[in-house]
């Protein structure tokens, strides 16, 4: 076997090899989630509407969900301070990540820590818009955090 070969061939497994991973961290474990009609926050449930989400059994933080609710159906709830909204995959276009973090920084939206430790050591977190857009995800306690 010549040398040429040999490289041709690496060449070809590595790109084969770097498409299933490429396809396997961004498409492949996810499930799309819809026809979700109430969320739970803290001990209230709160109606939502036009909910459109991904979650994965493989991750505990895989989870995102964009929908709508009435903004006044959070009050009285305990909010979340260290909010820290985590990306999601591209094709997943009603979340964006850059635009949740200026705008919980900004004051534009406001997070509620909606179930702590709902997996272990992980929280799920939402931001509500006063326009009543609302986004939820999951992350590290605070413990892990730091």
């Amino acid at each position: 076997m010549s040398g040429k070969t040999l490289i041709i061939g690496f060449a070809v497994f590595l790109v084969i090899f770097g498409a299933g991973l490429y396809y396997s961290l961004v498409y492949a474990y996810y499930e799309t989630v819809d026809g979700v009609t109430e969320v739970m926050v803290q001990e209230r449930t709160i109606t939502v509407t036009d909910y459109e989400g991904i979650d994965a059994t493989s991750s505990g933080l895989k989870l995102r969900g964009c929908f709508t609710v009435t903004p006044s159906d959070f009050e009285g709830l305990a909010m979340d301070v260290k909010a820290i909204p985590l990306s999601a995959p591209k094709w997943f276009d009603c979340f964006d990540v850059e635009e949740l973090h200026k705008d919980l920084n900004a004051g534009r939206a406001l997070a509620y820590l909606a179930v702590e430790n709902e997996k272990d050591g992980i929280d799920r977190v939402i931001a509500v818009y006063p326009d009543g857009r609302a986004y939820q995800w999951r992350q590290l306690n605070e413990k892990y955090q730091d």
